[in-house]
């Protein structure tokens, strides 16, 4: 079908050209207006076809023509012109047999031989198509035109060559000439577009509805779609009864498969049985050695098991003495880090005021200066102006011929002094301006920095009342639970603790978190505690290493995201440790393990192996601990104190808490959370207080901005309107003055403005030297102040991680003299016990040769045996039952093989193609449903459509006429009156004459086009049984229709001489020479191929 589809059948003759890109006539747009039944159908652009319109035909030996063409075309209307034998038909026979068509179509023959020329041995047909714009084939192949050169053999064998605008030969296959067929949408064998005169003499003659209908389906294509569904149906019928045949065999043949499958299989497994039976028995042979061997391999690996844990405990006594060196040497490491790192920051931290403040003053001092630059450099580029404008005025009074009297002198100088005053007025506004911009932009600058500077703040203190909303609903939470101080988590990860205690996971139960087993017995010591324990309150004791990855796994669950608590893996002791002799001591402060009141002895001994509790001391006055620890040698025994408010004092140093509360061990729950409160809402109030600051520094900069604004556009106004003044004042000056002696002066103004300019411009360029030395010296000061404070942050930054590593090197060194102490003692518990086995395996051995020479006699081979002698003994007994009752069932072993495999194949191909197509019926069914819906649809759109164009194409000559469509019947019946309107009665086409019936054929054909598309259309001999009246009104239909589609093509084939046609350039006559009737044969050598009228 058509490629494009009109949404409305009165502006289908309106469809624009099929290219976007074509190019519009140079002479005016035309509107052609003709009256369907009172309608305008609209106005048409004056274009021309770009893609698929015929440019030029060459014919040669063709029919009983030697020689005709080429005949070139116009682009809209042709009319090709001759008597009868002159080569008409003939033209349109070779553009349809050209483009592809059968020699059938034509209806000049039945094959292609007969279009060669008598005596000739080949016939050869070129014809030229136009390829432009936008939906060109290939236009960079082809260029802007395809030529198609067709030669015929005279044994009907046809050669094509498709050629490129240039002459190049791009193909030589029909498929490309296909291709370029379906690009343009040509049709040559729809009626539609070419109509022969076969054809059009048919159908006038043609008194059955039926011819009718089927000359409508064939012109729109209904026909083929039509003939092509019904083979589609007629496919899916002798599909579906194959697979019906093929499932009723479907069920015996898997009948028949399934007796040849189980024969095999019992086949198959008889074989099984035997080959199984022989293994068993040499299995039997080497099962009770390899059981005796079992048994002695695992002796060996428990003695090896031993070794390599002697070997292991000395490995790791000496991996853990190693371990004390290197964590004491990284401890002093840090140590002098710390020290180096809080020396530099104290050094360095005066300077950086003193740089920040050097910077503010040299950025306010080169603001200032480059605010009096801009100024001066402003003031001086007027200056030259006014010298310039000056200048020139004072050359144009010397050389003026005209006078002007004294009177409009003295006015004009007046106004030019009031103009001037009010210029300078101005530009003292200007200056003032520019000084306020120069302020507001400072001012702008730095509130924004104010601004970023205190968001930055603000973020800090909403993670810090974050912090405090945490802490706080921990503590709320403690009211039901202590547990919960110590995380949300912790008491569902100890009820896990609990239950897999339970199911025995555990050799014994972890201890933990130690914070929750410890008690005050000082509640104002709570804070120090807790700062000396650090992470070792929430920390869990293990005895083993397989209780560790148990806890670990637990951990995993409970605790999926964040950071876990420590384990601490220890055996496990009932007694606590004796540390008289290690222990510190103090008559009057209490050290950290004496302080705290431990029920569990494992837990007291962690804290002694981690922490060292027994060597700290707790003070609660700070200078007393300065005193005991700082003045004079400390306590025997004593590493460190710490004092109430969590202050850590060493011998040689002091470091401050961060820690205002304690967490975890405060006794009054409801105190705490009280403090928590009033801390959270004092951070509240200031974090308030704060974006109250932010919003007045906020609304300041705004203001600021604002003011900016403002001050900008008046600056700008005021530039206007000094420019405005200054234009008045040279116009007041440019007036012409011959007398020399009213120059005096103007060239006294010019001389003091040069001066005025030498001095302005020494001071611009002084203001300038200025600046530049000033910007250089922020720069520099800003570089050095940034430096310094980037220095100073950087060595803060290292102290806090150093910190840190020192107080996790110290608890590493406690912790590796544990851990060696720990293998040292039980490297002994096991050496007694291997030399015990080792008497045992001896004997094992002597008794496992006497099994493997025994085994040996029945099966040489060794055979890796993983099951018992006794499952394999019930087994054997078994399968010699099953084989002897098998062994009579059995024929050939050959034939059984081959009819299971061929019965297998065979069924399953069946089953394969059943289901294949019983898929393609049903999806068959679904897509025909559609198209066919949508078919009907089509046929019934087109059909109305015609049915329009037919009643407004009979209103052109007065007619009145009915289509009536039967699409059961497949009948088309059309009625056609050639009287006045309503007034008379509508009969059948066969009552009419013959000039009438011409008429209404066209009409018809008209319709047609109306509603199917193609690039040309051809029409032979139209008007051959029309009367002039008919010809005259069918042509100015056929030409308003060709004028209103300007990118269409329209060949006409007539005998009549088209004189009384009227001259336009898109109109177009090819006038065929006549034959010569006094000889036999007709001469077609000699033609004038074109002549345009």
């Amino acid at each position: 079908m058509s490629k494009r589809k009109s949404s409305h059948p009165v502006n289908t003759p309106q469809k624009k050209a099929r290219s976007s890109h074509a190019e519009p006539s140079e002479d005016k747009e035309e509107s052609i207006h003709y009256d369907l039944g009172g309608s305008v159908l609209g106005t048409q652009q004056n274009a021309s076809g770009e893609v698929g319109i015929i440019e030029k035909i060459f014919l040669k030996n063709f029919m009983c023509h030697s020689l005709l063409g080429p005949f070139t075309f116009g682009s809209n209307v042709n009319f090709v012109v001759g008597n009868n034998g002159s080569g008409k038909s003939a033209i349109l026979t070779a553009l349809i047999v050209g483009l592809g068509g059968k020699a059938q179509t034509t209806n000049r023959g039945s094959s292609l031989k007969g279009f060669v020329k008598e005596g000739e041995s080949s016939a050869e047909i070129s014809v030229t198509m136009r390829n432009r714009g936008q939906d060109a084939y290939k236009p960079d192949v082809f260029g802007q035109s395809i030529s198609i050169d067709l030669r015929i053999s005279s044994e009907g064998l046809r050669t094509y060559k498709l050629k490129s605008s240039t002459g190049q030969l791009v193909s030589s296959k029909k498929e490309e000439l296909v291709a370029i067929l379906d690009h343009f949408n040509i049709q040559v064998d729809n009626p539609v577009s070419v109509l022969t005169q076969e054809m059009s003499k048919h159908f006038l003659h043609s008194k059955g509805e039926g011819d009718k209908y089927k000359f409508f389906m064939k012109a729109t294509q209904l026909e083929q779609m039509k003939e092509d569904y019904s083979y589609i149906m007629e496919t899916k019928t002798v599909t579906h009864n194959t697979v019906e045949k093929y499932e009723e065999t479907l069920q015996e043949m898997r009948r028949k498969y399934k007796e040849k499958e189980e024969r095999y299989k019992n086949l198959a497994s008889l074989d099984e049985m035997l080959e199984k039976l022989d293994r068993l028995k040499h299995q039997m042979a080497w099962a009770l050695v390899a059981e005796m061997e079992q048994e002695v391999n695992k002796m060996k690996g428990r003695i090896a098991e031993e070794d390599k844990s002697t070997i292991k405990y000395d490995q790791k006594v000496d991996e853990w003495k190693e371990k004390v060196e290197e964590a004491e040497q990284r401890y002093k490491t840090f140590h002098d880090q710390l020290e180096s790192v809080t020396q530099r920051v104290q050094v360095l931290q005066p300077k950086c005021g003193l740089l920040r403040d050097k910077a503010q003053d040299c950025n306010k001092a080169f603001r200032k200066a480059e605010a009096g630059f801009h100024r001066q450099k402003t003031k001086t580029r007027d200056l030259e102006r006014d010298k310039e404008q000056l200048t020139k005025r004072i050359n144009e009074l010397k050389q003026s011929i005209s006078q002007t009297s004294a009177a409009d002198t003295q006015n004009r100088m007046q106004q030019i002094s009031h103009l001037q005053a009010e210029l300078e007025t101005l530009t003292f506004q200007e200056s003032t301006l520019a000084q306020q911009i120069d302020q507001f932009q400072q001012a702008c600058t730095g509130a924004k920095d104010r601004l970023g500077k205190m968001r930055r703040e603000e973020q800090d203190l909403k993670r810090a009342l974050d912090a405090k909303q945490r802490d706080l609903a921990a503590m709320e939470g403690s009211r039901q639970g202590g547990l919960r101080r110590f995380g949300e988590k912790m008491p569902e990860f100890l009820a896990a603790i609990e239950e897999a205690h339970i199911k025995g996971q555990f050799r014994r139960k972890p201890v933990g978190p130690l914070g929750f087993c410890i008690r005050l017995r000082d509640p104002d010591m709570a804070l120090a505690v807790e700062n000396c324990l650090k992470n070792l309150m929430l920390a869990f004791c293990c005895d083993n290493y397989n209780d560790e990855r148990v806890l670990q796994s637990l951990m995993g669950r409970c605790f999926p995201q964040g950071r876990r608590p420590q384990i601490i893996v220890s055996e496990f002791t009932d007694t606590p440790y004796n540390v008289r002799d290690r222990a510190v001591t103090h008559p009057e402060y209490p050290s950290v393990l004496q302080a705290l009141y431990i029920e569990n002895p494992v837990v007291a001994n962690c804290l002694i192996d981690m922490r060292g509790v027994e060597t700290i001391l707790l003070i609660k006055n700070n200078k007393d601990a300065r005193r005991v620890m700082q003045c004079g040698n400390p306590p025997r025994n004593c590493r460190e104190a710490f004092t109430c408010e969590g202050d850590q004092v060493y011998s040689n140093r002091y470091y401050s808490s961060d820690q205002q509360r304690a967490l975890y061990l405060s006794h009054d729950v409801e105190q705490e959370i009280r403090h928590l409160q009033a801390a959270l809402s004092t951070q509240e109030t200031n974090l308030k207080n704060f974006k109250q600051q932010i919003g007045d520094v906020n609304e300041n900069f705004h203001q600021n901005e604002s003011l900016l604004k403002r001050a900008l556009e008046n600056q700008r106004r005021i530039k206007v309107q000094c420019r405005k003044l200054q234009l008045e004042i040279n116009e007041l000056r440019n007036v012409e003055e011959p007398q020399s002696e009213d120059l005096k002066p103007l060239e006294d103004e010019l001389e003091e403005l040069s001066s005025r300019l030498e001095v302005c411009r020494e001071e611009c360029e002084s203001e300038r030297q200025q600046m530049l030395t000033l910007k250089k010296e922020y720069e520099e000061a800003d570089v050095l102040y940034r430096q310094h404070r980037e220095t100073i942050n950087s060595v803060a930054e290292e102290a806090e991680p150093i910190k840190e590593e020192l107080s996790k090197s110290d608890q590493e060194v406690e912790k590796c003299k544990h851990h060696k102490k720990h293998y040292e003692e039980k490297r002994k518990a096991h050496i007694k016990n291997i030399q015990d086995q080792k008497v045992v395996l001896e004997k094992k051995e002597q008794e496992l040769k006497a099994s493997v020479t025994k085994a040996s006699e029945i099966c040489q081979e060794r055979l890796e045996i993983r099951r018992t002698a006794k499952s394999l003994d019930h087994e054997i007994n078994q399968l010699k039952h099953k084989v002897s009752a098998q062994q009579h069932q059995h024929g050939d072993r050959d034939t059984i093989v081959r009819q299971y495999q061929e019965a297998f194949e065979k069924y399953n191909s069946i089953a394969q193609q059943v289901k294949g197509l019983k898929h393609f019926t049903l999806l068959l069914s679904k897509i025909m449903n559609t198209r066919h819906n949508v078919y009907t649809e089509m046929r019934r759109y087109l059909s109305v459509r015609c049915k329009y164009y037919f009643d407004s194409m009979l209103s052109q000559r007065g007619y009145t006429g009915s289509m009536a469509f039967n699409h059961k019947t497949e009948a088309l019946s059309i009625a056609v009156q050639p009287g006045e309107g309503n007034k008379a009665t509508l009969s059948d086409m066969r009552s009419l004459s013959g000039g009438e019936r011409s008429f209404s054929t066209v009409c018809f054909v008209l319709s047609l086009w109306a509603i199917a598309e193609a690039p040309f259309r051809c029409l032979d001999e139209f008007d051959v049984y029309m009367d002039m009246v008919n010809r005259r009104i069918s042509m100015d239909m056929m030409l308003k229709i060709a004028a209103s589609q300007r990118y269409r093509q329209f060949i006409f084939l007539t005998p009549q001489s088209m004189s009384s046609l009227p001259v336009n350039n898109l109109t177009r006559i090819l006038r065929l020479t006549d034959p010569d009737r006094s000889q036999s044969t007709l001469p077609f050598g000699q033609r004038n191929p074109e002549v345009p009228e």
